[in-house]
């Protein structure tokens, strides 16, 4: 089966009960739709765990990104090769306000060879994935495509469109193609059900809010099933 998740924000005791419940294996396959980290308490561990499953595919978000930054400065404060950037402080400061202080701390407990396999595993990040599932067509990918226009190819956008700016799921980007992204709290979308994946006319938004005492969500692109864990 073909599963997608998003926005796990260091909630890894959620992500296991959750492979759990669907009964995951290794003949199945999960995109993670980005912001693996941050918020939650165990997002080293999370990280750690998703790079060790072939089966597991993520995508960038992010959070990911700003930690991708700046773990990578912090690693070569902490061996000494690069200096302490006022610049790079400062954003690291913001960073520990919005959510990073659990991600930082996790990192530094790592020995050399993990800080290195984790910047490895968020360096490769995808910035979105096509998948086909029973003939239907899924564009998966963290929040939204930043000024899009049907005639640019997804590969000519920045990172950066794909991270910034929330899908609208009652846009009709695509004729065939139904998009798939977390970033915005379903609880946040008008009509939408709290804790619960929200499907507009022409998306689906599955970030039922679970770093925020919210629903882990999961959709099968199989069944169209969905599966919640707390």
């Amino acid at each position: 089966m073909t599963y997608v998740v998003s926005d796990l924000h260091g909630c890894f005791s959620k992500f296991q009960r959750l492979l759990s419940k669907i009964r995951f294996g290794d003949d199945d396959v999960m995109y993670v739709l980005g912001d693996i980290v941050d918020y939650g308490e165990e997002s080293m561990d999370l990280l750690c765990d998703l790079s060790m499953r072939f089966n597991v595919i993520p995508i960038l978000g992010e959070h990911d990104y700003r930690a991708y930054r700046l773990l990578t400065a912090l690693d070569g404060m902490l061996k000494g090769e690069t200096g302490a950037d006022p610049e790079i402080l400062s954003e690291m400061t913001q960073w520990i306000q919005d959510g990073g202080q659990k991600t930082m701390e996790g990192f530094k407990e790592l020995d050399d060879d993990m800080k290195e396999g984790v910047l490895e595993y968020l360096s490769d990040l995808s910035l979105y994935e096509e998948v086909e599932v029973r003939g239907k067509k899924y564009l998966l990918l963290h929040a939204g495509i930043a000024d899009f226009d049907e005639n640019t190819p997804l590969e000519d956008y920045m990172p950066e469109d794909f991270i910034r700016e929330g899908m609208d799921p009652e846009r009709k980007y695509f004729d065939d193609v139904t998009v798939v992204a977390g970033h915005v709290p379903t609880y946040t979308v008008p009509g939408a059900e709290r804790g619960k994946i929200y499907r507009g006319d022409y998306g689906i938004l599955v970030d039922c809010g679970a770093a925020f005492d919210e629903a882990l969500g999961c959709l099968c692109l199989e069944t169209d099933r969905e599966f919640y864990v707390s």
